[in-house]
């Protein structure tokens, strides 16, 4: 028999042995299919916060009459499952708007509730893809044509919101994210208005406070 012939099954057993050291790759999620599915992988991102509390601070700069620049403070509260508040100090009458924009926004678990959801698969926008889902009242409203929500494939940040109006208005609002005391929490956000009046606004967060008490209390919409 030859040396080549007796290398041979010595660089087999090497080879086989080499595949089997090599770590498995984990498997991607599978693509979801369904709205519903969308907002579970959206509401099972950071797991094991259960609330926060943290101060807001809002610029509005109105670019059509009556051109005010308004600066609001708060306070954002959430509670799992879902929860989610924001109380303005010394707040004007159209910061009402502004909190169900927030509370909009941040709320998956009030999407179910209060409309009927489309996955509409992914869309590229700036460079990116999204999954998209696409609202409509369940209780008709004469104001609000649909809700058009992007999120981030990867991660389920939800990264951008439309409001679109009958009129033919619209009004948006994307959001940046931070990891911060081992949770990825909302940095910024930044709105377009385009309904009734024309305004920019942009929202800046204090550090957190992960997993205190909050009250039910809060979240009565009453403040």
């Amino acid at each position: 028999m030859s040396i080549l012939t007796l290398k041979r099954p010595a660089a087999l057993l090497f080879a086989v042995v080499a595949i089997a050291a090599v770590p498995a790759v984990a498997e991607s999620p599978a693509a979801p299919r369904t709205s519903a599915e969308v907002i579970k992988r959206i509401n099972a991102r950071n797991p094991s916060l259960h609330s926060f509390q943290t101060g807001i601070h809002v610029q509005v700069r109105m670019t059509s009459f009556p051109f005010l620049s308004p600066h609001l403070d708060g306070t954002a509260y959430y509670k799992r499952p879902g929860k989610y508040e924001v109380v303005f100090t010394n707040a004007p009458s159209y910061a009402k708007s502004m909190k169900q924009l927030f509370a909009d926004i941040a709320d998956p678990s009030g999407w179910l509730a209060d409309s009927n959801i489309a996955f509409r698969g992914t869309q590229t926008m700036d460079g990116r893809q999204y999954l998209v889902l696409s609202m409509t009242k369940k209780i008709y409203s004469d104001q609000i044509k649909d809700t058009v929500a992007y999120v981030a494939p990867s991660t389920y940040q939800v990264v951008r919101m439309e409001w679109h109006y009958t009129n033919g208005g619209s009004i948006s609002m994307t959001q940046t994210y931070r990891n911060e005391s081992g949770f990825n929490v909302v940095a910024s956000q930044h709105v377009e208005v385009h309904y009734r009046v024309r305004a920019v606004a942009d929202s800046s967060f204090d550090p957190y406070k992960t997993n205190v008490p909050v009250a039910d209390s809060v979240f009565t919409g009453k403040n």
